[in-house]
């Protein structure tokens, strides 16, 4: 199995933050090709994809909302952020589900964008915005909100507690609110007060991501064909023995076991744990 197959298979069982880092390495890529200027080492994102507080702008682009959230202005940026936001999903996705993930990343997305909009338009600034913090900050702060006193164990520190983790990620933005991207830092507490806000309507029986799935279900259905079933005559065929019947159950039995048993060992030991003949078995059985 090849590089490409290789990574197509890592897409489809990756789960929805790994698919979601995956669009943020393939924005970035993108973002160089089209939107970056080498002759003076910067990006000049389009205001059809970056946040403005124009509103000239965004009243009549308001896919901004969500489409600055999967771009970023540099390497550290993106490496950054998709290292928190790997963190924070592995921990949100012990007591949440991948459709909760997705929901709050968008929704977090839109509500941090909107402050940020807000915010820069009573100041009189015009300005655009970029980047997936605000976004992960709302996963963060939600799952720190539902276990703040979940031990995490950090690299040459050892076991420390989630809120003491997620309260230096708060101190740090509060401590540079006036020195530089002020912007950033407002969308970056605006996602956390989101993740916040999340949680505890969650626990009050009120699932905010549930529209962002009823909305991405409506998109998939508008779009997806419909399966041509022309009329077909049925003939009934009594002298067909059952046990060739029997025979294709177990056999679609044992294929099924068998994916099973890889899948367990991917989540306990990683992909890349595994044989080649197991790569290449998935691979089959995902066509």
């Amino acid at each position: 199995m090849g590089i490409i197959e290789d990574i197509k298979l890592q897409y489809k069982l990756g789960g929805v933050a790994f698919r979601i880092i995956y669009w943020n390495i393939g924005c970035f890529l993108l973002s160089l090709v089209f939107f970056y200027q080498y002759s003076g080492g910067v990006f000049t994102f389009p205001t059809w994809i970056a946040l403005s507080t124009d509103p000239t702008n965004f009243a009549v682009k308001p896919w901004t909302f969500l489409t600055y959230a999967f771009f970023h202005d540099g390497p550290w940026h993106l490496l950054f952020n998709m290292m928190v936001l790997n963190f924070s999903s592995r921990l949100f996705l012990t007591y949440f589900t991948q459709k909760q993930l997705l929901g709050s990343y968008i929704l977090g997305a839109i509500f941090a964008g909107a402050v940020f909009v807000l915010s820069y338009y009573f100041l009189g600034i015009n300005t655009v915005i970029v980047g997936a913090s605000a976004a992960i900050m709302t996963i963060l702060v939600a799952v720190t909100t539902y276990q703040p006193l979940m031990n995490v164990r950090l690299l040459l520190i050892g076991n420390v507690k989630l809120w003491h983790i997620t309260a230096v990620l708060l101190v740090l933005d509060l401590m540079q609110f006036r020195l530089d991207n002020m912007g950033g830092h407002i969308s970056h507490l605006a996602g956390a007060l989101f993740g916040f806000i999340y949680i505890k309507l969650l626990e009050n029986g009120t699932d905010l991501s549930t529209a962002v799935t009823k909305v991405i279900d409506l998109f998939v259905n508008l779009f997806k064909k419909s399966p041509s079933t022309p009329f077909k005559k049925v003939h009934k065929n009594y002298s067909k023995p059952a046990a060739q019947r029997t025979a294709k159950i177990v056999t679609k039995s044992k294929e099924q076991q068998q994916i099973d048993e890889i899948l367990d060992k991917i989540s306990q030991s990683g992909y890349d744990s595994l044989t080649k003949e197991e790569k290449d078995f998935l691979f089959r059985a995902g066509k």
